[in-house]
């Protein structure tokens, strides 16, 4: 039988026990859990790895505690952009879509370019555009805001500074502080079809557009029967330069390592190299399922049909 698995991050960073109050971390926990419930479950009905995963990104990015969908950071601005992308491994097909405002599951709206589009890169406005053809749910701006947020965002709005994720302190703690804010998952299902997405709000004061690797095809996500699916998390920079995802793939295919093995020389090896932190999740046709990280804590969480499970948070 073929064994099943869905994993799921929340994102990467200075994620430290001594800052966390414990209604925070159980808050945190129950959310992860959730979406691993609702991901799980459609496998378990020989569901897509393509719709568990987009199921459990849905459960998160309705989440406020990550930053993504409705839990998105403030950009210089003061809005929300956000950005998401799906990858099939048994087809390559991918969608993704990346400046976009208003949106209520970002992740649905890379499935919708994906499935209904010609095309896998949608942006700003014409992305919009493209979510209001397809009658993809739209929320008001009061639906993105939070209060922690908004005060997050009033602390370094006047400084040219950013901020990777959430966070109370002061602007010289906010940016030793990082916390990469993405949200992610990746399954295989029954049939031995494995997909991973990932979406993000991106970094708190970014300005000019930026566009992390969260919707990058290769550098935050991707996905390939033949390989792993992987969904990162982390400064997207270094993630895009080290095309990070893909590079897991390719290290397997190529040279032959096994999904665990290739995960540790990106995130240990190559990433470091560039000072690039963060993590990824990922799994392959097999069933099998791996989280890698090089920063303090990594939100994270996974299921297996062997009757495995865990949610964690720190080293």
């Amino acid at each position: 039988m073929q064994q099943f698995s869905l994993v799921i991050h929340g994102g990467a960073g200075t994620i430290l026990k001594e800052d966390m109050s414990p209604a925070l971390e159980q808050a945190y926990q129950v959310g992860m859990q959730e979406a691993l419930d609702a991901g799980y479950k459609v496998l378990q009905n020989e569901g897509s790895a393509v719709d568990a995963i987009q199921t459990a990104i849905v459960i998160l990015e309705n989440n406020i505690l990550f930053n993504a969908g409705r839990g998105s950071v403030f950009t210089k601005k003061g809005l929300q952009e956000m950005d998401a992308a799906i990858m099939d491994g048994a087809s390559l097909e991918a969608g993704a879509v990346a400046a976009i405002r208003n949106v209520k599951n970002p992740i649905k709206l890379a499935a919708e370019v994906m499935l209904n589009s010609n095309h896998v890169f949608l942006s700003g406005k014409g992305a919009n555009d493209f979510a209001i053809k397809q009658g993809v749910a739209l929320a008001p701006d009061e639906y993105f805001y939070s209060q922690f947020r908004y005060d997050q965002w009033k602390a370094i709005r006047d400084s040219d500074a950013y901020s990777l994720d959430h966070t109370n302190h002061h602007l010289e703690e906010l940016l030793k502080d990082k916390k990469f804010g993405t949200v992610g998952a990746v399954a295989c299902d029954s049939k031995g079809n494995i997909a991973g997405a990932t979406s993000t709000g991106g970094m708190t004061n970014k300005k000019y557009g930026r566009i992390g690797d969260s919707p990058l095809i290769g550098s935050g996500t991707y996905a390939n029967n033949k390989t792993c699916a992987i969904s990162c998390t982390g400064h997207g920079e270094m993630f895009i330069r080290s095309v990070a995802a893909y590079d897991v793939s390719c290290l397997m295919e190529y040279k032959g390592l096994s999904l665990q093995a290739a995960m540790e020389v990106v995130v240990h090896e190559k990433l470091i190299a560039l000072n690039g932190e963060g993590g990824m999740i990922g799994v392959d046709a097999a069933g099998n399922t791996a989280m890698v990280f090089n920063s303090a804590g990594m939100y994270r969480a996974f299921q297996n049909s062997n009757g495995d499970s865990a949610i964690a948070i720190y080293k």
